[in-house]
């Protein structure tokens, strides 16, 4: 079994909210997208807040300043999108992990993922493209 880089201590990751909120009348319309905007009608009970309405959200629904951004495993998000950017990790291994962007090809997605390995730095998706790129080497 391969031990993994061990993230640093934190407090317990508390959700305060998890539901999202919708945008009012974005169920009753199709044009009204359910992506939250704030309601700013003269005449807008959702604004005014009045009771049995639909809730608005508030600064109070934050999550915890220290817990904030910590993935499940405890650790912090870092995109990588070129190769100097592992780098950048190798003295925060135990605070960041690193994520391959999106637009980054299956070739370089292998270096990567070899890179990060030499330097103990661990990646979320460090197995995505990978299979294609060794079945199509197999059969060219």
């Amino acid at each position: 079994r391969e031990m993994g880089v061990k993230p640093l201590q934190h407090k317990k990751i508390i959700k305060k909210r998890t539901a999202k909120v919708a945008r009012f009348h974005s169920n009753r319309f199709l044009r009204v997208k359910p992506s939250w905007r704030r309601p700013r009608g003269i005449d807008s009970r959702i604004r005014r807040r009045f009771r049995g309405q639909t809730k608005a959200p508030k600064i109070g629904y934050g999550s915890d300043k220290q817990t904030r951004y910590l993935l499940p495993c405890g650790m912090k998000k870092f995109i990588i999108s070129q190769m100097s950017d592992i780098e950048v990790l190798l003295m925060n291994n135990r605070e960041y992990v690193g994520e391959i962007a999106h637009n980054i090809s299956a070739n370089k997605r292998k270096e990567i993922v070899q890179r990060a390995k030499e330097l103990n730095v661990k990646l979320t998706n460090a197995q995505a493209r990978l299979k294609k790129a060794e079945a199509s080497e197999q059969f060219p």
